[in-house]
Parts: C-alpha cells; structure tokens; sequence
C-alpha cells in the first residue's frame, strides 16, 4: 500500500462504493470507502490520504461540509461527486475547497481520469515535471502592487503577509502571472490549470478565481466579459 495512490472515497449508496472500490483497486489504487462523512473524516485523520472522493449527499456530515473540514487541516486534493450537474452543490462543494467535480453516475474510465489529472497537478503519479514546466517561464520572484510571488519557494505574499493557497489556486495564479495583462479563456484555465483534454464546466474555473480573488485581492484579476481573465500588469 505504500507504493500506491491512496483514495479516501466517501460514498453511502453501497452498490456505488463498492462497485467503485472495485474499479479503483483494479487501476492500482488503494481506497479506503466510507459510508458517512463522520466515518470519512475519521478516516482521513487516521490515513492520511493522498486524494478525497466526496459524494455531495452523505448522511452524518455531507460531502461540503466534510471537504471544509478538510481543507482546514490540509490542501490534500478533493474530488466532489454530484448527483446532478445543474445542483447548487457543485457550486457549495467548490467554493468549500473542492479541486474538481464528477457528475454522477459516471464513467469508470473518466473519474480514473479525473484523478489522475488532479494528481498529476499535486505532484504525484510524474506530476513533479509538469509542475516544473508551468512554473519555468515565471522562475524568481514576480511583484504585482502589494502582491509578491516567489515561483522558487512557492510562496505567496500580500502588503508582506503569507498568502495560503492550496495546490490548484497556486497554478492558477502563476498561469495569470506568466502572461500579465494578457486574457486567458476559461477553457485555456481549464486545458493548463486543470489538465483537462476533454470539454469541461467553467464553473470550476469561476469559483477558483473568485476564491483565489478573496485571498489576493478583489481587483488584482480583473474579467473581461466574453473572453475569460487577466492578471493586472
């Protein structure tokens, strides 16, 4: 179990979890399934895991509220999985620290995907290249008004105070910061941040840059209608 990806996956219609447990544990990863979120977040104060599969509709603590807990005590990448694409819980689940969604039911195939691209973003499964190669045109320390960025360190300053960010707001602010004043389209964001070689919802864009608004400041990413965002030069 040492050598594999360990998924921490929440889930508390039995069919699902253990299908999926299944699937996942063919692919290689070790998963340790939960049937309630006060289970869940047992579990993952006990392992440690390198991912979370959260279902938005768990009994005891829900999946949003668990992902806060989360998030709380670490930046260790979330997954939310939601019955229905159009709910106001992609949104809730998102803004709560979430990395990405998968809409339910799902494809086998397609989460495993899902969770390879997020960990590939977080330094794991041969992300420690990819996240070399983003981060090698803005090398050094970049300053924007009261915002400081040190590639080197990783490390995010505001009027000299530590900014924290998790892993997939750290990207998304050093893909603004390699092309100052320059619009990146949501699906551009999507494609560099996100990994995504296929179509996705730009809600996950949105939510990460309202987030990443509120940590930076309100007018420091500025969006231009019909186009996506920039970074103020």
């Amino acid at each position: 179990m040492a050598d594999q990806t360990h998924v921490l996956f929440v889930e508390d219609d039995d069919v699902i979890r253990e299908a999926t447990q299944l699937a996942l544990e063919r692919d290689g990863f070790a998963v340790t399934a939960m049937p309630d979120g006060l289970s869940g977040l047992a579990a993952f104060r006990a392992n440690r895991p390198d991912i979370a599969l959260l279902d938005v509709m768990v009994p005891g603590l829900d999946g949003v509220s668990l992902c806060r807990r989360i998030r709380d005590e670490s930046t260790v990448p979330v997954i939310m999985l939601s019955a229905r694409a159009d709910s106001i819980d992609v949104v809730l689940g998102l803004e709560a620290g979430a990395d990405d969604y998968v809409t339910k039911p799902f494809d086998g195939a397609v989460l495993v995907a899902r969770i390879r691209a997020v960990l590939r973003r977080f330094g794991h499964a041969g992300g420690t290249a990819q996240a070399e190669e983003s981060t090698a045109a803005v090398a050094g320390t970049l300053t924007f008004g009261e915002l400081e960025i040190d590639t080197d360190g990783m490390e995010v300053r505001r009027s000299g105070q530590p900014v924290a960010l998790t892993p997939t707001e750290m990207r998304l602010l050093l893909e603004f910061s390699s092309a100052p004043g320059s619009v990146l389209s949501r699906d551009k964001l999507l494609e560099r941040v996100w990994d995504y070689g296929w179509g996705g919802d730009t809600r996950v864009v949105d939510v990460h840059v309202q987030r990443l608004r509120q940590k930076i400041g309100q007018d420091r990413i500025e969006t231009v209608r019909g186009f996506g965002y920039k970074l103020k030069a």
